[in-house]
């Protein structure tokens, strides 16, 4: 009898120490499958005129006596600093904004470029090219997953998140002082992305740093705390119309989207805590991985600021 009370009282405390933890969310919009298409589709498509047009990736082509097809004059070509789509120039905003103070000049036609982008990512979400877009972002995704596999344990906060704020400010100035644009001569995501269309070694020492800290020093140092372009599009967030809500009446406190979180774990805690409807902060790229963490669904993204 003793021992039947004893396995009893066993499984009745297993039974509440599953009631107690939260079961991974369930159901909804699978955002992270949907956002390694885009990301994937993002690569391909600024491959795909240099491919069509018969060259080869990394900057090489065959040489031959026939006269070849310029990928410039397909409807679209370029990279994310600079693209062409049926003729309308597209300019990366942060990268305009540094050639304009680098070059000490009213650059009308530059402005005309950014304006598309900086409005769309405005209405949206600025951070939102972070999450769905960078190829930077892609592969460190892939750092955490090894790190994982690794068992290898960093820092979930080694800087704070709005530094990278200050070192957009910064690169604006020795931009202004050394008259020529001081992240696009370091760019990983110019490594990455033109590297594949164009053969730019640019940025890569500085992607291969990213990668060791990553791996060994702290989580998401680059995105959350670095990266100049994050800290503009940081500051372009704070208006967009697409956000993160939250159901009070069905948060059960239990941070599994803390936990899940690619931005900065912090940014959620006015909406856990009730103070908020949404997640207000800028730094939020709309990643998705906290709703489809929640294990009661009462995150969701939808247009509205409260």
């Amino acid at each position: 009898m003793a021992f039947e009370d004893e396995e009893r009282s066993e499984m009745n405390d297993e039974k509440t120490t599953k009631e107690e933890t939260p079961a991974k969310g369930k159901g909804g919009f699978p955002f992270t499958i949907a956002r390694r298409i885009v990301q994937v589709a993002t690569l391909l498509l600024f491959m795909a005129p240099v491919i069509l047009a018969g060259w080869g990736l990394f900057g090489l082509f065959g040489a031959g006596d026939d006269a070849v097809a310029t990928p410039s004059g397909f409807p679209f070509y370029g990279t994310l600093s600079s693209s062409s789509l049926f003729g309308i120039t597209l300019l990366d905003p942060f990268a305009a904004l540094q050639a304009i103070v680098a070059s000490k000049s009213f650059a009308l036609d530059m402005l005309i470029g950014a304006l598309p982008v900086l409005v769309v990512y405005g209405l949206v979400r600025g951070r939102v090219f972070c999450g769905w877009f960078c190829p930077v972002n892609l592969l460190l995704e892939i750092v955490d997953w090894l790190r994982g596999k690794l068992g290898i344990k960093v820092s979930e906060r080694v800087l704070p998140r709005h530094v990278k704020v200050y070192v957009a400010l910064g690169v604006l100035v020795l931009s202004l002082l050394l008259s020529f644009p001081v992240f696009e001569a370091l760019s990983p995501i110019s490594f990455i992305n033109k590297g594949l269309v164009l053969g730019s070694m640019v940025g890569g020492v500085t992607l291969v740093a990213i990668i060791v800290v990553e791996l060994f020093w702290g989580h998401r140092v680059w995105c959350r705390s670095i990266c100049p372009l994050g800290g503009f599009y940081e500051v372009l967030g704070k208006v967009g119309l697409v956000n993160v809500h939250i159901d009070h009446e069905a948060c059960i406190s239990c941070n599994a989207c803390k936990k899940s979180c690619l931005c900065d774990p912090e940014i959620l805690d006015p909406a856990i805590a009730g103070d908020d409807g949404i997640v207000r902060a800028g730094d939020c790229m709309l990643c998705g991985k906290c709703v489809e963490a929640c294990p009661k669904q009462a995150l969701s993204i939808r247009i509205g600021r409260s």
